[in-house]
């Protein structure tokens, strides 16, 4: 079991009410749960399926040197780089500015 946590925008209702079956809502789309991996891999074919043109963010514990991973999901501007094996994000410039 290890810690997880969703974040989404622009989902469905039909996604938050799903989530909301095995995770707690803090906050309007921040869910918070401690997961075993499987309910995890299970919750991401959720969100993979039900999330529309929302965009998602799950983040969990992992013993490595950040102490997490994480995974995203829909069009965003952050984007995750992978720099000699540490996840980290890069940022897309603003359109329109």
């Amino acid at each position: 079991m290890s810690m997880l946590v969703v974040v989404t925008e622009n989902v469905p209702p039909r996604l938050r009410g799903r989530l909301a079956v095995w995770l707690l809502e803090v906050r309007a789309g921040v869910y918070v749960g401690d997961v075993s991996r499987k309910v995890r891999e299970m919750i991401w074919q959720q969100i993979q399926v039900l999330a529309d043109d929302g965009n998602v963010v799950m983040a969990w514990a992992v013993n490595n040197e950040s102490g997490f991973d994480f995974q995203t999901w829909g069009v965003n501007r952050r984007i995750p780089v992978d720099l000699d094996g540490l996840r980290l994000v890069s940022f897309l410039p603003v359109e329109n500015q």
